[in-house]
């Protein structure tokens, strides 16, 4: 059946991509658990990080939505490149809740990251390569090549 049919046991759920707000940081903070690593003493913790990047020009904090509720997120940090002949966005972090639909939420942060990056002039976007040939197949669609231990992709 149809997703649109009236039988239709599945059904279609409305994302939707924005920059992050300070008040976003703990909720997000919150689905990265464990991905955000330990501070060592005298460093900022994770949310303070965030909450900083929130108004940095040189960094993307993203979150998705799903009925107001936030499923995911990602961040974008942009740095100047020689080799890459200009700047270079890096998906520093990306999380998407497993309640939710993890492959579209993947795709509209990813393609939002990459649009900041375009829009920010960066000439390429890269991310940490997964271990998990799933992963690794996720990004190939995505645009991603291997390069190094790092994934990347042309913004234009």
């Amino acid at each position: 059946m149809a997703p649109s049919d009236p039988g239709s046991t599945h059904r279609l759920v409305e994302y939707r991509v924005r920059a992050a707000r300070i008040t976003d940081v703990d909720r997000l903070v919150a689905l990265s658990s464990g991905r955000l690593g330990s501070r060592a003493p005298g460093q900022l913790d994770a949310a303070d990080v965030l909450r900083q990047l929130v108004f940095l020009p040189h960094a993307s904090v993203l979150v998705a939505e799903r009925r107001r509720e936030i499923v995911g997120g990602a961040v974008l940090a942009i740095r100047p490149s020689v080799r890459a002949g200009g700047y270079v966005g890096t998906i520093d972090l990306l999380v998407v809740d497993a309640s939710a639909e993890v492959d579209v939420v993947t795709e509209l942060l990813v393609e939002e990251a990459v649009r900041s990056a375009a829009n920010k002039g960066c000439a390429t976007v890269e991310a940490q390569q997964p271990d998990e040939p799933a992963e690794q197949a996720q990004w190939a669609r995505l645009g991603f090549v291997p390069l190094d231990t790092r994934l990347a992709r042309r913004t234009t």
